[in-house]
């Protein structure tokens, strides 16, 4: 099954940053987020990012979220563990998982992947492959 939604970012909160000398800037995030499509609902979670400063540079980013809401008529949380990378000579990519056994109410047995995105007016987006275990 896919599911894809958009979303927006209702809180960002920078929660610490290494700034070396030398090098790329290390920072922590805590997120929330707003769905509406397949997947609607909140989510809160925790990111940790590289060279945010200056992407083009080269950056990446790692983040753990619990998605609380439905899909379809399912509902309950789940766990997505996703990050993306993009520098010279590197299209912009992003790769993720839904984390194994993390799914609770109707959306338990839940697994798959996940694909974050951003359209070209700005818009961010989320894609779920997944598929649901039998009770």
């Amino acid at each position: 099954m896919i599911a894809s939604s958009t979303f927006d970012v209702t809180t960002w909160e920078p929660a610490g940053a290494d700034t070396p000398e030398a090098g790329p800037a290390l920072s922590r995030v805590r997120i929330e987020k707003a769905f509406e499509g397949d997947v609607t609902g909140t989510s809160t979670g925790e990111g940790l990012f590289c060279g945010a400063g200056d992407p083009a540079a080269g950056a990446g980013y790692v983040v753990s979220e619990r998605i609380t809401g439905a899909i379809g008529d399912r509902e309950g949380s789940f766990v997505i563990q996703h990050g993306g990378l993009m520098g010279p000579g590197l299209a912009p990519h992003t790769f993720g998982n839904v984390v194994p056994g993390s799914g609770t109410g109707d959306l338990a047995g839940i697994a798959g992947t996940v694909e974050i995105g951003q359209t070209g007016d700005g818009t961010h987006t989320m894609r779920l492959n997944i598929a649901f275990a039998e009770a």
